[in-house]
């Protein structure tokens, strides 16, 4: 039965201490977060029901001046990022973790200059709570913008530089280890990679990965021509490569889209995959499934990204200093390679 009636609400280390737990094991049982054990979860939930807690930010909001949202901010130049389904499965993971909680998820687009603008004016005006970065890139703004702001701050994915104190990422580098491995072990030697973007971390971890492999068996990196993450970006690092290499009998390449653009490409120039060529792409998004032939890839969790981010945020926002981490990937084979 609930305690007797009291002139507050319980807090969250009332319920950490009746439970014997830590506040941020509270925290994700009440925002059904992983990695409780079953014991301490019941632990948990017990002291909620004794205490009579309620996880209500709504009516937290009107002590701690909270807003109840949340801003997801994107670095990009153009509303078309939001049509990529990697950033569309970050924003359905992200929407699944507040699902049981009372917080918004604002999208906000940082285009370079009006939609900086918009973000900075509304994180110095506190009409958010805390902010989850992804896709920077370089010496991001969007990065000083989040800092001034004072706001708890979760990076989606590390920046170029630095570490920050609170991020979720998956294993770039390892991933396009495994990938480089995989196509030595089918006996390809010549191996080109179309990279992400030079001013990103996951094209610098992907290309690392990639150059790993290739020393492990004592090679050195073929051929590396960079790209943008898009499928015309990657068919143009295609006939790059074509044009500059043409006796290359693999491809890593830094994700699906160019991966694909790099697959039309070399049916047209008449190369057969995975004959002539083996292609290799990242993320294991359903464009995947869709190419012909189908594409051999690295999975990232993207979803469990935008999830994982989310629910680091609310536990920043209880008070709570959860631990960054790592996810991993892993090679689905297919067709291409």
């Amino acid at each position: 039965m609930p305690s007797p009636a009291r002139s507050r609400p319980p807090t969250l280390d009332e319920v950490a201490e009746r439970a014997g737990v830590s506040r941020t094991v509270v925290s994700r049982v009440v925002n059904n977060g992983p990695h409780v054990s079953r014991a301490k979860r019941e632990a948990v939930e017990k002291a909620v029901l004794e205490l009579g807690y309620t996880p209500n930010r709504a009516a937290r909001a009107l002590v701690t001046q909270q807003t109840g949202a949340v801003v997801l901010a994107v670095s990009g130049d153009g509303p078309e990022v939001f049509g990529d389904p990697f950033f569309a499965q970050i924003i359905v993971g992200a929407s699944a973790a507040l699902e049981k909680t009372d917080l918004h998820l604002v999208l906000s687009l940082a285009t370079p200059v009006h939609g900086r603008q918009r973000l900075k004016a509304f994180l110095q005006t506190r009409g958010a709570d805390g902010v989850m970065l992804v896709a920077m890139r370089g010496d991001d703004p969007l990065i000083d913008i989040a800092e001034q702001s004072g706001l708890p701050t979760v990076f989606v994915g590390l920046p170029m530089r630095g570490t920050p104190p609170f991020y979720v990422d998956v294993d770039n580098a390892g991933g396009s280890r495994t990938a480089t491995e995989h196509l030595l072990r089918d006996g390809r030697r010549r191996i080109a990679m179309i990279t992400g973007p030079e001013d990103t971390a996951v094209g610098r971890e992907r290309r690392r990965g990639y150059a790993e492999a290739l020393l492990l068996a004592g090679l050195e990196p073929y051929a590396v021509v960079p790209g943008d993450f898009l499928e015309d970006g990657g068919a143009g690092a295609m006939r790059t490569l074509l044009s500059t290499h043409p006796d290359l009998d693999a491809v890593v390449a830094a994700n699906d889209n160019m991966a694909a653009g790099a697959l039309r490409v070399l049916r047209e120039s008449g190369r057969t995959v995975p004959g002539d060529v083996a292609v290799v792409g990242f993320d294991d998004l359903p464009v995947a499934v869709h190419t012909d032939p189908k594409l051999t890839t690295v999975h990232q969790p993207v979803q469990a990204l935008g999830r994982e981010s989310a629910r680091m945020l609310v536990d920043l926002l209880d008070g709570s200093r959860p631990e960054s981490f790592i996810l991993p990937t892993k090679l689905v084979v297919r067709e291409s390679a």
